[in-house]
């Protein structure tokens, strides 16, 4: 890293031909800021499971390897040759990390919007965030409120956003209520306070017990666990209390996506006055957005022929938004960063230090309650 910040270490994802991941941290020129751009230095950029994907792609990371220098890491490991189609569009290419960060602005070009964020403290999105230095426009930036660290700022998009947009297409989907699995996430979290908040009933999946204390704690009303032998009847109950016929899924594969489904047209039957064979008129809709489990997504058929089983990604749903819709956003993120929109990490961690193998195998679990904050400048 230079002194005056020309340069500075970025962190590399490389998957080659050969079928071996590579990640590494390189030497990077810093560019100089065009008239509405802005430079950073970058303090603080969360370990999402939408970063991990990038980071360590498809690869088998029980296979992975250090080398390197203690301040030059290089890890490896191999990719499934099962997996290597999957990656065809990224081989042989090396990929910065890390899509969500806050740092302080230390130049700036010569545009009034990006002069007027020198000094300050901003949270920013744009990618290669796992940097020490970013280049960016100052339209990618929001200035932090007095008082906010960059820490605090850090997760201001991926799951801010991610947890408002899943509410807002609710709404305007029709529904009164949503179901979320993997309930007690960060971005769980969030979604409970937004829907206390904002008077929506909310169905919380979790895994585990102590997962479900954690969303009782901060108010949640309608928490089932999964792995309960009652889970199938618990579900039903929330879901006719709730009337909730959407549902946003982080895991992605095996059958809970299909028992949620079920268990919607399970709570919509019980108030239904006729029989069809077709089940019931009533949509039920199950977004998967997350792939906590790459299996196949198994969808045993119990639940009428009104349904749907898609993908949902934030980016998406923003590009179908005005700019004021995506303003307001920015607003209430802004005003509620510490409060319903803070994020808890477990460990902060150098750019060399989250290439040690020990960090690796703990944040690439995407375990609730692990969560890794990189600072690219950590002394």
């Amino acid at each position: 890293m230079s002194a005056d910040g020309k340069s500075g270490l970025q962190l590399r994802s490389l998957i080659k031909k050969n079928g071996e991941l590579e990640i590494s941290l390189l030497e990077i020129p810093t560019p100089e800021p065009s008239a509405d751009e802005v430079v950073v230095r970058v303090e603080a950029s969360p370990i999402n499971p939408s970063d991990l994907g990038l980071l360590t792609g498809a690869a088998d990371m029980t296979t992975a390897k250090a080398a390197g220098s203690k301040d030059a890491p290089v890890i490896t490991a191999r990719v499934p040759e099962a997996a290597m189609r999957a990656m065809a569009g990224r081989l042989d290419q090396s990929m910065p990390v890390g899509n969500e960060g806050a740092g302080i602005v230390i130049r700036t070009g010569s545009s009034e919007a990006a002069k007027a964020l020198m000094g300050k403290t901003v949270s920013m999105i744009g990618g290669a965030m796992y940097s020490q230095y970013r280049t960016l426009k100052a339209s990618d930036c929001m200035a932090l409120p007095a008082g906010t660290t960059a820490a605090d700022g850090a997760s201001w998009f991926v799951n801010p956003f991610t947890a408002l947009g899943m509410t807002e297409t609710m709404r305007r989907e029709g529904h009164k209520a949503l179901v979320h699995t993997a309930a007690a996430s960060n971005l769980g979290q969030m979604l409970n306070k937004i829907c206390i908040k904002d008077g929506i009933a909310l169905v919380n999946i979790v895994r585990k017990a102590e997962q479900a204390e954690i969303l009782h704690k901060i108010g949640a009303k309608y928490v089932v666990d999964s792995s309960s032998p009652t889970f199938m009847n618990d579900l039903t109950d929330a879901l006719a209390a709730t009337g909730a016929t959407i549902a946003f899924d982080a895991i992605g594969g095996g059958k809970l996506a299909g028992q949620i489904l079920t268990c919607m047209e399970a709570a919509i039957n019980r108030d239904a006055k006729v029989y069809s064979r077709y089940g019931s008129n009533v949509h039920k809709q199950v977004y998967i957005y997350g792939g906590l489990d790459p299996g196949p997504v198994e969808l045993t058929r119990g639940f009428g022929m009104i349904w749907g089983v898609g993908g949902w990604l934030l980016f998406p749903f923003l590009m179908k938004t005005s700019a004021d819709d995506r303003q307001q956003l920015r607003q209430r993120v802004a005003s509620e960063l510490k409060t319903t929109f803070a994020s808890h990490y477990t460990q902060v961690v150098s750019l060399s230090e989250a290439l040690q193998l020990s960090h690796l195998a703990v944040y690439a679990k995407r375990a609730t309650g692990e969560k890794y904050l990189i600072n690219p400048n950590k002394a």
